[in-house]
């Protein structure tokens, strides 16, 4: 993709200013090449859905799981809705919704914090209305959640960096 054609498709998605300015002159391919915002890849896979739903939700859950080194010893509700996110995109079956719903009902309890606007909207743009998808991703989202800040929090750039790598292994656009 040019670098007109996606500098236009960023402002149709509504993408945040500082990613557009960063964009600047890059082609897609480049822009994907050297991204080091982890937060803008997802956000772009999703909205555009780039590589599959299971491709997308895996990329989600590969990123939180690099965080839950940062979770309290004991609480072990962030890496079972990555492992309940990751079973459903892999076999949607009436049992791995049943532990999807339970890995989501289980933060819900909880009061888990809402995920910000742009993972919410790109899990709405993913979802396109696919009840299933939008259960796999309210779970990946909550689990990635608070392990997203803790590591945002812990590691900033070198998280990022390395949550880039995943996705780029993950996903091939």
């Amino acid at each position: 993709m040019t670098n007109k054609a996606f500098l236009a498709k960023l402002l149709e998605l509504n993408a945040c200013s500082e990613a557009v300015e960063w964009v600047g002159k890059k082609s897609f391919r480049t822009a994907w090449n050297e991204c080091v915002r982890a937060d803008w890849m997802l956000w772009l896979v999703c909205k555009m859905e780039i590589g599959t739903r299971a491709e997308r939700i895996h990329a989600v859950c590969d990123c939180a799981a690099t965080a839950l080194k940062y979770v309290p010893i004991g609480e072990d509700r962030p890496r079972l809705a990555i492992e309940a996110a990751r079973a459903y995109s892999d076999k949607p079956t009436p049992g791995n919704l049943e532990k999807l719903n339970a890995a989501r009902a289980a933060w819900d309890a909880a009061g888990a914090a809402a995920w910000d606007a742009a993972w919410a909207a790109a899990a709405a743009a993913g979802a396109a209305g696919a009840a299933a998808w939008a259960a796999a991703g309210a779970a990946a989202r909550a689990a990635a959640g608070v392990a997203w800040d803790a590591a945002r929090a812990a590691a900033g750039a070198a998280a990022h960096k390395k949550m880039c790598v995943l996705i780029r292994g993950r996903i091939k656009p």
